[in-house]
């Protein structure tokens, strides 16, 4: 049995965690943090995980994690970085579900999110955490950065075409919607239902942090120079994630088809439709899966791929269990078999 910690349990992928993890066959969680609730119960505060989680929040400096195989970070960005060398040289292995590890350029970490990183070696140490990309590194590692939710909709919508040289890698663009539990559990104004509700609005046009992310994967997994123009949206649902992705193609006597079936094949948790099918997000809601098609409008030289997931579940927490799984030897859809909720 895997004893797991998770850092930082009062957010929505915190609770998500605890709700994969509940019907984890393999996994128990041993220790829930939270400086501001230490003491109190986690099913007072989520009563949906009452009679499957008999725990208190504890404060972080006196609980168990260094007993822990698994520790994942559900924390604000540039918490894990201070804590994580300690407990992997300690043994327990560690998922990160914020951004510390993710971009291996250390100023292009700085620029996005404002501070220097306290644990520069451990940048160059981790894996990222997106298992069609990365399923041999994850097995062998000690630490995953979990990708983020925008960048995993658009890395896996845009792979097959940049893996194959079928399109111009120069003029990408990703055009994503984000429900609005992708901005966290925080009291915010413009994630307030006043706000949100009946409401669609772009933010971070001039540059959004997962631009970063989204160019660094799409480039290591290729080789190509990348340009992408990457917009994310707001709109008034509770979870998923929409990616729109458009791409000129080199070739017109390409079987799109048959090139992201191959590719994905052998991938459980991602979904290639039939052409010309229109993924929604309801049909991911509460599932770890990734579930896309494609269209070439008018016969022309653009391909659209959409590209839809749960933000919380294969864009989060569904993603960290089944890096996890890897990390361990398990089965990687262990704990992960919750069909999506319809409606």
């Amino acid at each position: 049995m895997i004893r797991v910690a998770i850092v930082g349990g009062t957010g929505y992928t915190g609770v998500e965690l605890l709700r994969l993890l509940a019907s984890h066959p393999q996994a128990e969680v041993v220790a829930v943090t939270s400086r501001s609730e230490a003491g109190r119960r986690v099913d007072d505060m989520f009563p949906s995980l009452r009679g499957l989680v008999d725990l208190d929040y504890c404060d972080p400096a006196s609980s168990p994690l260094g007993d822990c195989d698994m520790v994942f970070f559900a924390t604000p960005n540039g918490t894990a970085m201070h804590q994580v060398g300690a407990l992997l040289d300690g043994g327990s292995r560690v998922v990160d579900l914020a951004a510390d590890f993710r971009l291996k350029d250390l100023d292009q970490w700085q620029h996005w999110y404002g501070m220097p990183h306290a644990a520069p070696a451990l940048v160059e140490e981790a894996v990222y955490g997106l298992p069609e990309l990365n399923r041999p590194a994850i097995r062998e590692a000690r630490l995953v950065a979990n990708p983020g939710c925008y960048p995993t909709a658009v890395l896996l919508g845009f792979l097959p075409l940049l893996e194959n040289d079928l399109v111009d890698a120069g003029s990408l663009i990703a055009d994503a919607k984000s429900g609005v539990s992708g901005a966290g559990r925080k009291s915010a104004l413009a994630t307030q239902l006043c706000e949100a509700g009946d409401n669609f609005k772009a933010y971070s046009v001039a540059g959004h942090r997962h631009y970063a992310e989204i160019v660094q994967g799409l480039t290591s997994a290729t080789g190509h120079d990348i340009g992408v123009t990457f917009v994310p949206h707001l709109v008034p649902m509770l979870r998923g994630i929409h990616a729109t992705l458009y791409a000129r193609l080199k070739r017109s006597d390409v079987d799109l088809q048959e090139v992201y079936e191959r590719r994905y094949q052998e991938e459980p948790f991602v979904d290639v439709m039939p052409a010309g099918s229109h993924p929604d997000t309801r049909s991911v809601r509460g599932a770890n899966v990734c579930r896309m098609a494609w269209h070439r409008p008018g016969g022309g030289d653009t391909v659209v791929v959409l590209s839809v997931e749960d933000n919380l579940v294969k864009g989060a927490a569904g993603q960290a269990v089944q890096n996890m799984n890897i990390m361990f030897g398990l089965d990687e859809g262990m704990g992960l078999a919750s069909v999506a909720l319809v409606p």
